[in-house]
């Protein structure tokens, strides 16, 4: 029968573990244990090496000079990132504290013009002009 131990794991990575988990129909335990056997394999491995990989996820390496399943592991590491640095992103406080009216599209795929309200919270402001696009006069053959 398998022991186990308890470990302290960040807070966020517990939350990816749960989302990732649930996809896979695992606990965010299962989860954190199913990426630690990955990592314990790349370590381990034969053809992959963890410090080329390290190496151009810190900027030191060419990512060109990796194998593919080395390439593919630093691509998967970059997902990851991008999705922490787009997880950390507010841009709508950030421009609402700046002051500056933004654009976006609504869940209904209308363009809404938003201004903080002054108190914070974005409101809708009103419907920006969007110029629609005009078709182009179709060539007439000469005759």
């Amino acid at each position: 029968m398998a022991t186990t131990s308890p470990a302290r794991i960040d807070d966020d990575l517990y939350a990816s573990a749960k989302l990732a988990g649930e996809v896979q129909s695992r606990s965010a335990s299962q989860q954190v244990v199913h990426w630690a056997r990955i990592g314990r394999e790349i370590e381990a491995s034969a053809v992959i090496s963890p410090r080329d990989i390290a190496e151009v996820l810190a900027g030191s390496r060419s990512y060109d000079g990796l194998s593919a399943r080395e390439q593919a592991v630093v691509r998967a590491e970059w997902s990851t990132r991008m999705d922490d640095l787009r997880a950390e992103l507010n841009l709508a406080e950030e421009f609402a504290a700046a002051g500056t009216t933004w654009v976006e599209i609504d869940d209904d795929g209308a363009v809404v013009e938003r201004r903080d309200a002054g108190g914070g919270e974005p409101e809708a402001g009103p419907e920006p002009h969007v110029p629609r696009a005009r078709a182009k006069p179709r060539a007439r053959p000469r005759g």
